[in-house]
C-alpha cells in the first residue's frame, strides 16, 4: 500500500485547498502522473504521483482544506489488488452531522443560485451589496473573481512575509559580493546560439545556473537544508529560481540537478518551469527539493541584489544587471561586460571563507564557459 500525502511546497506553506482529482479508483498510474490539483498561496499546483501503482481510494474532496502531510489517496503497489487495498484502508464511517436551518434566501434566479453554489459565493452578503434588485449571474461571477484575486494576493503576500520573517529571525545571515567579468562567457554564448533555432537557444540565466550549480558542488556547506537543529548537505544541486508572477507575488520553481545536467537540459528545465509558473500550472515537483536559491533582478535594471535565505536552505545567490563597466587587464584600463554577484549564507553552517571560495569558483566557471556545456 502506498500513501499519497499533501507535500510541502516550501517553508511558507501550511495547508492547501483541494481542487480536483485527475484519477479514479482502479486507474493504473506511473511516477510523474498528475493525480490531483490543489490551491495554495502560490496558485494552483498539480500534485504528482511519486511511485507506480494503481489508485485504490481517494481520501480528499473538492473544497476541502488540508494541512501539509494530510492523506490524499491510497495506491496499491503493482503486486497488490487495488480493491483489497481500498477495503482495508477505508476509514470507519462517522455519524451524520445535524444540518443547520437554511437562512432566508435572497432574490436570485435559479441559474445565478447554481452559479453561486459552484463558485462558493455568499448570497446573503452579495444581496446586501446589490440593493433591492435581484442578484444576477454577472453579480455572482464578479464577486467570485474579486474575492479570489484579493484572497490569493493577500495570502501570497502573507506567506512570503511569514517565510522571510522566519528567515531573518532564525538564520544569522552573512553577505558577500563581487563583480565578475562575463565578456568571455557572453561572447561564447552568442557563438553557441548562432544558427540555432529559437527553441534551442540558451539564455544567460541558464548559463549562470549551470555555473552556480557546479560552483556549489565545490562548496557543499552552502548546498542543503538546516532541519531539526542540524545541517543536511545535499548530494545534488537543485536550484530554486525566484520568479515574479504577473498578478503579484513570488514562486520559486526548481531546476533539478543543475550540477549534473548539461547546459541544454538546464535551459529546457528553466523554460518549462517558468512557463508553468506564469500560466499557474506548477507541479509539485517544481516546488520540491530545492537545495539553494538564485534570484536574478538584472533584467529589471538592478545592479546588486541582497537576498534573504529561503528556509530551510542555507544560501541564496543574487545576480544583478549585466552592463559594460571599466575593468583592468594586465595593468591596462578596458571596458567589458560584468555582473554583480552576491551571496547570502547561513553562519550556523559556514563562514566567510567558504562563501569567498564559492564566489571564486563561480568566477572561474564563468571564465571558461566551454566547460559548462
Amino acid at each position: 500500500m502506498i500513501e499519497l500525502n499533501l507535500p510541502s511546497f516550501g517553508a511558507d506553506m501550511d495547508e492547501a485547498v483541494f481542487v480536483q482529482w485527475n484519477v479514479q479508483p482502479g486507474q493504473p498510474v506511473k511516477k510523474g502522473d498528475i493525480a490531483c490539483v490543489v490551491e495554495t498561496q502560490k496558485g494552483a499546483i498539480d500534485v504528482e504521483v511519486w511511485q507506480d501503482g494503481t489508485v485504490a481510494r481517494l481520501a480528499a474532496e473538492p473544497g476541502q482544506r488540508l494541512p501539509v502531510g494530510q492523506l490524499l489517496a491510497v495506491l496499491a503497489e503493482p503486486a497488490e489488488d487495488w480493491q483489497t487495498v481500498a477495503a482495508s484502508s477505508a476509514p470507519a464511517a462517522a455519524p451524520p452531522s445535524p444540518v443547520p436551518p437554511a437562512p432566508e434566501p435572497p432574490r436570485i434566479s435559479p441559474a445565478a443560485r447554481r452559479r453561486a453554489e459552484q463558485l462558493g459565493v455568499n448570497l446573503q452578503a452579495l444581496a446586501g451589496r446589490v440593493g433591492n434588485r435581484p442578484v444576477t449571474i454577472a453579480d455572482v461571477e464578479e464577486a467570485a473573481a474579486s474575492a479570489a484575486a484579493t484572497t490569493v494576493a493577500e495570502g501570497m503576500r502573507a506567506a512570503i512575509a511569514a517565510a522571510m520573517a522566519r528567515s531573518k529571525r532564525e538564520i544569522p545571515h552573512y553577505y558577500l559580493g563581487c563583480e565578475i567579468e562575463v565578456e568571455a562567457a557572453l561572447a561564447w554564448l552568442e557563438g553557441f546560439n548562432a544558427g540555432r533555432p529559437l527553441p534551442e537557444r540558451v539564455l544567460w540565466a541558464a548559463l549562470a545556473l549551470r555555473a552556480i550549480g557546479l560552483a556549489l558542488r565545490e562548496s557543499p556547506e552552502l548546498n542543503g537544508r538546516f532541519v531539526n537543529g542540524r545541517f543536511e548537505p545535499s548530494p545534488a544541486v537543485h536550484l530554486g529560481v525566484v520568479t515574479s508572477l504577473r498578478e503579484g507575488g513570488l514562486v520559486v520553481p526548481t531546476v533539478h540537478d543543475a550540477d549534473r545536467q548539461d547546459l541544454g537540459a538546464v535551459m529546457r528545465q528553466l523554460r518549462e518551469a517558468l512557463g508553468r509558473a506564469r500560466q499557474g500550472q506548477l507541479r509539485s515537483s517544481d516546488l520540491a527539493d530545492s537545495t539553494a536559491t538564485v534570484t536574478n533582478l538584472g533584467d529589471l535594471g538592478t545592479d546588486t541584489v541582497y537576498g534573504v535565505i529561503y528556509p530551510p536552505q542555507v544560501a541564496l545567490v543574487g545576480l544583478g544587471r549585466i552592463a559594460q563597466r571599466p575593468v583592468v587587464r594586465d595593468g591596462q584600463l578596458a571596458v567589458a561586460r560584468t555582473v554583480q554577484v552576491t551571496l547570502a549564507a547561513d553562519h550556523r553552517v559556514s563562514d566567510g571563507l567558504v562563501g569567498a571560495r564559492f564566489l571564486a569558483a563561480l568566477r572561474a566557471r564563468l571564465a571558461q564557459p566551454e566547460g559548462l556545456v
